[in-house]
């Protein structure tokens, strides 16, 4: 994708003038990788883009209305949660009781340090020439992209600056904005080719199968069925990438609950996950932040196949209600197809 389709794609994100379409808000700068991963559910000819500056801003953003949608990072399958995100959904203080994951998107991620070539060094470079990063002192990145490019940064900038920043495409940013030329950043090719910087080097990451999952939010608890243009949209990712969905329901199918248990009650957790067991529902993931209403308490987070609107046997429903009844409190975050 050019600089000039990323310029387009992300033309909505000022609202200065109402298209009509619905919007999509996401983790920006424009050419983010959420960006990159919301253009392949949400094309920008049927939805206004909106890059916002944080993961609470999206949460913010879609739960207040100005957004009809919100797009996050989750999951990194070489570096493990996004924890921005997931301290979002624990909600600690009830900002967003009515948002809920409607869908989920898989982004293969390949990092490359981005950057200004030393005066010395050829002004192209491939990925079979020497790297050459003498002239970097500090390099800008997400977290997570920091932890999936931990081999590259141990070879070739042991005791470099590493500094955090919102995003991968903010830091692209930064290191442009750095005339002396000692700033790099941890981003994308669409990145260096949107802003002009150079690529010192590509596919840094630890895996070639780093992928990132993202969820898609919607405000509302009901089905998604009821929203015509989500459904829609819906409807033709079924067709593309799951062969329309034929098939068993609850495996081709996820959700997400949260709950929290007594800490000190022998069992509690336990006897939440045995409320799964017993409906036959395959757990795939847990999660766990602090409640931070006491020290060393928790909230957790897990998910499992079957789908709370799509529920031919009632199980879905059934372990929700179960698990209500043995947790402290419990909480339903979506449900939605599976991609993978």
């Amino acid at each position: 994708m050019d600089s000039r389709q990323h310029q387009e794609n992300g033309a909505g994100a000022a609202l200065e003038e109402s298209s009509g379409k619905p919007t999509v808000c996401f983790l920006g700068p424009v050419s983010s990788y959420t960006h990159q991963a919301t253009l392949d559910t949400f094309s920008s000819d049927k939805f206004d883009l909106i890059p916002v500056e944080t993961i609470k801003d999206i949460f913010d953003t879609t739960q207040s209305g100005r957004a009809d949608y919100g797009v996050v990072p989750f999951e990194n399958s070489s570096n493990g949660s996004v924890v921005f995100t997931l301290d979002q959904f624990a909600d600690r203080t009830g900002e967003y009781p009515d948002l809920s994951v409607c869908a989920e998107i898989y982004l293969d991620v390949h990092h490359c340090l981005l950057g200004h070539f030393s005066p010395s060094q050829p002004q192209s470079q491939s990925q079979e020439r020497e790297i050459e990063v003498k002239h970097v002192k500090r390099v800008y990145s997400h977290p997570q992209a920091f932890g999936q490019c931990v081999k590259f940064l141990r070879k070739y900038l042991r005791g470099i600056e590493t500094i955090d920043v919102s995003s991968t495409s903010k830091a692209a940013e930064l290191a442009k904005a750095d005339a002396t030329g000692e700033s790099a950043a941890i981003s994308s090719s669409a990145a260096a080719k949107l802003l002009g910087l150079d690529v010192l080097a590509r596919n840094i990451e630890d895996r070639e199968d780093n992928t990132t999952r993202f969820f898609v939010l919607r405000r509302g608890l009901n089905s998604p069925s009821s929203d015509e243009k989500l459904e829609q949209v819906l409807t033709e990712r079924r067709r593309r990438d799951i062969n329309g969905g034929e098939g068993d329901v609850y495996s081709q199918t996820k959700s997400l609950a949260s709950f929290t248990v007594p800490h000190r009650s022998p069992g509690a957790l336990a006897d939440v996950l045995e409320c799964f067991r017993r409906a036959r529902l395959n757990l795939t993931s847990i999660n766990s932040r602090p409640s931070l209403v006491e020290p060393f308490q928790y909230v957790f987070f897990v998910e499992f196949e079957g789908h709370l609107f799509r529920d031919p046997e009632g199980r879905v429903q059934d372990v929700l209600k179960n698990v209500a009844g043995v947790a402290q409190s419990s909480r339903w975050l979506g449900s939605w197809d599976r991609m993978r």
